[in-house]
């Protein structure tokens, strides 16, 4: 089995996959200072309890974009599953798409493996929508070439940069404003909900819309990430919703770099 390891700013995602099937994922917070045997024993317990033996894992991947982690997930999968860990970088892994970019180098890992899943399961061009710590939207070309894309503040992040600064702002809920009450806040928290929710539905809409003109031909919209299904419900630029669109990146890094190592 696959041990396919996704690194976020916020968690880390640990995959079992047998194939294209994920069999287990379990989630736990980034933590740059956390060592190979702090994994290990954690792993240990919860693949335990599904019934699965770590000597089961006979392959490992890992895509982070916090680099003080690498290191130590390195170390896990080598001493504790015996196995030489693929690492999502570029110039070390097959990629199977170019990168049209003048600094290669600078792209995020998490944007290029979601870049290669999608290009992998949906034709034509593609813009790539990853609600996380920040939202990303990536751009890939219908011959697989990865144009880039844009960054923006996440929702939570810009949520509670607005409740820690404004002293009379309650903390949220990401949602719409219940019921059939409209933009027009009518109490603060009504208000809050209005300008956050429909601001950042406004910011994917406009973002589409600005990348979508700049690109040759149709484009599909693809999304993953925890909040993609709520906001696909209140906007119509998204066209899928994927929310192991990363891990089958890895997946698929997997079997092209088992065929064609690089």
């Amino acid at each position: 089995m696959l041990l396919a390891i996704d690194v976020g700013n916020t968690n880390i995602v640990f995959a079992l996959c047998d194939g294209n099937v994920i069999a287990q994922r379990w989630r736990i917070s980034t933590d740059g200072q956390r060592t190979a045997d702090e994994y290990a024993v954690w792993l240990h317990q919860l693949m335990a309890l599904e019934g699965v033996a770590m000597g089961s894992v006979d392959a490992a991947i890992i895509s982070t974009v916090v680099p003080q982690t690498l290191f130590n997930l390195q170390r896990l999968c080598r001493k504790y599953f015996s196995v030489e860990p693929e690492v999502v970088a570029i110039g070390a892994i097959n990629l199977g798409l170019t990168i049209a970019l003048p600094n290669p180098a600078e792209v995020g890992a998490d944007r290029l493996v979601n870049a290669v899943a999608a290009h992998a399961l949906w034709p034509g061009n593609l813009i790539i929508v990853d609600f996380g710590t920040a939202t990303t939207f990536d751009v890939v070309s219908a011959n697989g070439a990865y144009q880039g894309g844009a960054i923006a503040p996440g929702i939570n992040l810009s949520m509670d940069a607005l409740y820690q600064a404004a002293a009379k702002l309650p903390r949220i809920a990401v949602e719409p404003p219940p019921g059939n009450q409209g933009a027009i806040g009518k109490g603060t928290v009504h208000a809050m909900q209005s300008g956050v929710f429909w601001g950042y539905v406004g910011l994917i809409e406009g973002l589409v819309t600005r990348l979508s003109q700049e690109i040759v031909g149709p484009v599909t919209v693809i999304a993953t990430g925890g909040l993609a299904t709520l906001f696909q419900r209140h906007t119509t630029a998204i066209a899928h919703v994927d929310g192991d669109l990363t891990i089958k990146g890895l997946i698929r890094l997997h079997q092209l770099n088992a065929k064609n190592p690089t």
